[in-house]
């Protein structure tokens, strides 16, 4: 009877000590239901709007979980697995371009209007994460890019500019449970929307992402390491027959890059 109970007790202990490892390091419940009220898909779901002016009378809310994401330190988020770190700094930085759009609206045609002649908006310094007072581009380019972390491109179509020309900004959270999906969702809805990528004859348009960023897509990711191979794995979302994509592996295929609508993404 006393072992029985020394191991009952063992057991309860042990769960007690899992219990904060199995539980999500941060919940971003507050920004998945900012995110679910106020974004709205287009197109078929490939692509979405922000209801910008609803969004501004939910500013508070908005501003209470940045104040969150500033709450945690360096030190706790190193401790994290990497798919909890990289949700988090993808949503900080939706969530922070958010509120920079909404420091001006409705007064503003384009992000870029909240730059100035020398310091484009991605540069300026008013993201409080990480003990530190950061621009997007530092997340991005820094925090994601190049940290060296994560070698994961489909980030591209995840973090969102607030324009036209991005890949939509998704309608939930990211969460590192459900992380991979998500960025795979991402990617399909972004190849397949015709407005951003498509077959011209023997021209292959696509986004000015995959211009811009080339060598996050030619890193190896799944094997690829050209821009070709990385467009093969998504053949299907482009519209690609078997005999296009053996083309384009092939270098008849041309890849041309789209020019990229900076306007706003509000809702119409």
């Amino acid at each position: 009877m006393l072992i029985k109970h020394y191991l009952l007790s063992y057991a309860i202990l042990s769960m007690l000590a899992l219990a904060p490892a199995m539980a999500s390091a941060f919940e971003h419940d507050r920004f998945n239901r900012l995110l679910s009220e106020h974004v709205v898909p287009i197109n078929g779901g490939v692509s979405t709007e922000v209801d910008y002016r609803a969004l501004l009378e939910a500013r508070p809310e908005l501003q209470t979980y940045l104040d969150e994401l500033a709450g945690v330190s360096r030190e706790n988020f190193d401790r994290w697995p990497e798919d909890e770190q990289l949700a988090f700094l993808i949503n900080a930085y939706n969530a922070w371009t958010l509120e920079l759009i909404l420091t001006e609206y409705p007064d503003l045609d384009s992000i870029r209007d909240l730059g100035w002649l020398f310091q484009s908006p991605w540069k300026r310094d008013f993201v409080d994460l990480l003990g530190e007072e950061r621009s997007l581009d530092n997340i991005e380019h820094d925090l994601i890019r190049g940290s060296g972390r994560y070698n994961e491109p489909r980030i591209h179509f995840a973090v969102n500019c607030a324009s036209i020309g991005c890949p939509a900004l998704r309608a939930e959270a990211y969460t590192a449970d459900q992380l991979d999906t998500q960025l795979e969702e991402q990617t399909r809805w972004f190849l397949a929307d015709r407005s951003r990528n498509r077959l011209d004859g023997s021209d292959l348009e696509v986004s000015s992402i995959f211009d811009w960023y080339r060598e996050d897509f030619e890193a190896g990711w799944r094997g690829e390491s050209t821009l070709a191979g990385f467009l093969t794995l998504y053949a299907d979302d482009l519209g690609l027959s078997d005999d296009e994509v053996s083309q384009l592996t092939d270098g008849d295929i041309d890849i041309e890059f789209l020019d990229y609508d900076w306007s706003l993404n509000d809702l119409n």
